[in-house]
């Protein structure tokens, strides 16, 4: 009988992400009594995926965002050399450095879940809205939704922009979740914010 792979909670919580309409996932791990925010997120369709990849992660350290690495996984491991993990993560050098590399992974795989959970702190929630937006070609400090609007030539949302409202205005993405030709427009000004009822008014006297 085949071993189950290492990472094999990276490929259901691909298919749990797919089926429910995330492109993004985000879960905390720790390390040597250091922090890290882990970002999940699918490959699309215009991204260049190597070979065998099954998602990326985006790997932060949560005393300092600007300290992060991006690797590339499947289900038998990260796609990356074994000094680029040794380094980042700070893992003892050794002459048995295989056996500690699978030890780390080890301990790495308890951390990943197998479905979203839609239950995450703040810190994780922030880090993922913050690179949806990124990933959006927008300011990350925009996040207070003041309008909705339809695209032109009913073109479809963006995924981030998608994902973004499901985690800021879970409600308001109720609204208009069926309906892809519709966009929520973010500002980075709190005093631009509108309710979900001014949102709406506004819309239907518009559409």
């Amino acid at each position: 009988m085949k071993p189950t792979p290492i990472f094999e909670n990276f490929r259901l919580l691909k298919s749990n992400m797919k089926e429910n309409g995330w492109v993004i996932e985000a879960f905390a791990f720790n390390y040597k009594n250091t922090k890290y925010i882990v970002l999940v997120r699918l490959y699309q369709k215009s991204e260049n995926k190597p070979k065998y990849a099954l998602l990326k992660t985006e790997i932060i350290k949560e005393e300092d965002h600007n300290i992060s690495i991006l690797i590339p996984v499947n289900s038998n491991g990260f796609m990356t050399d074994a000094k680029t993990l040794r380094e980042f993560f700070n893992i003892d050098y050794s002459e048995n450095l295989g056996d500690i590399l699978q030890q780390f992974n080890r301990h790495f795989a308890n951390f990943i879940p197998t479905e979203i959970n839609p239950k995450k702190s703040e810190s994780l929630k922030n880090t993922m809205i913050s690179s949806l937006s990124k990933s959006d070609s927008e300011d990350p400090n925009k996040k207070y939704c003041y309008t909705v609007k339809r695209n032109a030539n009913k073109g479809e949302r963006s995924p981030f922009n998608d994902n973004k409202t499901k985690l800021l205005r879970p409600e308001l993405y109720l609204r208009f979740k069926d309906d892809s030709t519709i966009s929520f427009c973010y500002s980075q000004n709190i005093s631009d914010e509108k309710t979900d009822e001014e949102i709406l008014l506004k819309f239907s006297m518009r559409d």
